[in-house]
């Protein structure tokens, strides 16, 4: 039996999810997390052999979560379940160590495979996002100005895109107003741009938010 901890902020998505896997036979959602605190603290007390993790939860967010995790336990596989698009997280969770990339919408029909799929030391991601990284090995993928940034730099230009003010992000990410106007000033000189309309508009763009 695949021992499976489910994490996401949602308490429906969560009894979706059940849902979805309670007709496969060798599944079993052995535990359930509603925020990155939650997941760790479970980990830390009984084993998994998968775990499904939204990346945007309140509090300890996903990515930080991901990476928390797999520094405490870095052979436990990891399916990030995502609303996002894979233009906005893919290529960086799975540098941070997620094994697979599985938007909800595609959840319904491709989670219990993925879920086998991590479960026998594989990966799952789509054929397109596999392109993808062929071509970053490769070295044939011409950096784009947000992927210069880092993941703490690319979360807050995403917040500041959505419209969220600094007090608001420095909230949301348990920061202070001082250090999130830092990063902002940072994220400007990077991407050689001189406000938050412009940032806005390169990432509605390039599909950074929804």
């Amino acid at each position: 039996m695949i021992k499976v901890l489910v994490a996401d902020d949602h308490p429906v998505v969560r009894e979706g999810l059940k849902q979805i896997l309670a007709e496969a036979q060798d599944i079993e959602v052995a535990a359930e997390a509603e925020d990155g605190h939650e997941l760790l603290d479970k980990i830390r007390k009984q084993a998994f052999d998968v775990i499904v993790l939204d990346i945007t939860m309140p509090g300890l967010m996903g990515l930080d979560a991901l990476k928390q995790l797999k520094s405490e336990h870095p052979q436990l596989p990891v399916l990030i379940l995502s609303i996002h698009p894979e233009e906005q997280y893919a290529l960086r969770v799975l540098r941070a160590g997620a094994s697979g990339y599985l938007t909800k919408a595609s959840a319904p029909n491709k989670l219990t495979e993925a879920i086998r799929k991590l479960y026998r030391g594989g990966k799952y991601v789509s054929s397109s996002l596999a392109e993808r990284l062929a071509d970053e090995l490769l070295g044939d993928l011409t950096k784009l100005p947000h992927e210069t940034l880092s993941d703490r730099e690319y979360q807050v230009m995403c917040l500041i895109a959505s419209g969220k003010t600094v007090s608001q992000i420095a909230d949301q990410l348990a920061l202070s107003v001082k250090t999130v106007s830092t990063y902002r000033s940072r994220i400007l000189e990077k991407m050689r741009m001189q406000s938050n309309a412009e940032l806005t508009h390169y990432a509605i763009e390039n599909k950074l938010v929804d």
